[in-house]
C-alpha cells in the first residue's frame, strides 16, 4: 500500500483483534468463501493459501475455516459473495481505492458511500494513481531467526525477477509483477522464510504528503473502514 504504512495497519489490526474478533472473523471467512471457489486445496490454489494464512494470523478457529472453504466451494449453503471495488476521494483530497466482499452490494455502497460523506470526501474516480503490484513483506525478526546473510539473501531474491527490494523500519518489502508473486512466495518458502503479508495490491503513482492535522482526519477514516465488515482492503495515495 504505497502511502500508507501496510505494516502500521498489520500492527493495529492485530492488536485489535481480541476486542473485535467477530469483525475480523468475519472479513476473513468472506475471503476464505471467495478463495475456496477455485478449488479446496490450498497447495493448489495460491489464493486460498493466502486467506489460510490470514486467519491462521488472527487465530481463527479451524472450524470457523473449514466452514467457509466448504460456502466456497458448495459444500454448504451457497453464501453469494461479490468482489467490489470502490474509487473515491477521502479527507484532504486523499485518494483511496477500496475492495469489498459483500453479500449485499446495495447495503456496501450505501455505507461507503456514507463513510466519505461524513468524512468530507467522496466517491470519485482515482484508479488512474494507481497500478497493480505484489507486495511480500517479511519481518525484520523472521530475518534476524533465520540467521540469513541479509546481503546475500538480497541478491538471491533479486535474481527471482523482482522488481524492487526495500528495507524498510519494520522489515523488508518486496515488489513483484502481479504474476511473479506466487513465484516469489514459493521461493521464499522452500527457503523456510516466513513471510507477514503476500499480495497483489494498488500502489500509487504519485503520493500527497500531509499536516499533522491532515493525517489525523485520515486516519479516522482508516478506523471507520477498518471497522466495516464488508471492507477487505483499502489502498491510499497518502505518505505517512
Amino acid at each position: 500500500m504505497s502511502g500508507h504504512s501496510k505494516w502500521a495497519t498489520t500492527k493495529r489490526q492485530k492488536a485489535i483483534v481480541d476486542a473485535k474478533k467477530g469483525t475480523a472473523f468475519t472479513k476473513i471467512a468472506k475471503i476464505l468463501t471467495v478463495a475456496g471457489r477455485k478449488g479446496s486445496d490450498p497447495t493448489t490454489n495460491f489464493s486460498l493459501r493466502i486467506a489460510i494464512e490470514k486467519a491462521h494470523a488472527v487465530n481463527m478457529p479451524k472450524d470457523n475455516i473449514d466452514r467457509a472453504i466448504k460456502r466456497g466451494i458448495g459444500e454448504l449453503n451457497k453464501q453469494q459473495i461479490d468482489e467490489l471495488v470502490y474509487e473515491g476521494i477521502g479527507p484532504a483530497k486523499t485518494q483511496f481505492i477500496i475492495k469489498c466482499l459483500t453479500d449485499n452490494k446495495n447495503r456496501s455502497v450505501a455505507e461507503i458511500r456514507h463513510l466519505f460523506i461524513k468524512h468530507n470526501g467522496s466517491l470519485g474516480a482515482t484508479l488512474w494513481n494507481f497500478k497493480q503490484q505484489g507486495i511480500i513483506r517479511i519481518t525484520n525478526y523472521e530475518l534476524q531467526n533465520k540467521n540469513l546473510n541479509y546481503n546475500k539473501f538480497e541478491l538471491e531474491i533479486i535474481d527471482q525477477e523482482i522488481e524492487d527490494i526495500i528495507k524498510e523500519k519494520e522489515g523488508t518489502t518486496i515488489y513483484t509483477k502481479p504474476e511473479n508473486l506466487q513465484k516469489i512466495k514459493q521461493f521464499l518458502e522452500n527457503k523456510n522464510i516466513k513471510t507477514e503479508s503476500a499480495e497483489i495490491e494498488y500502489i500509487a503513482k504519485e503520493q500527497i504528503t500531509l499536516s499533522s492535522e491532515e493525517k489525523i482526519q485520515v486516519e479516522k477514516f482508516i478506523e471507520e473502514l477498518e471497522n466495516n465488515e464488508d471492507v477487505a482492503d483499502y489502498y491510499t495515495n497518502t505518505n505517512f
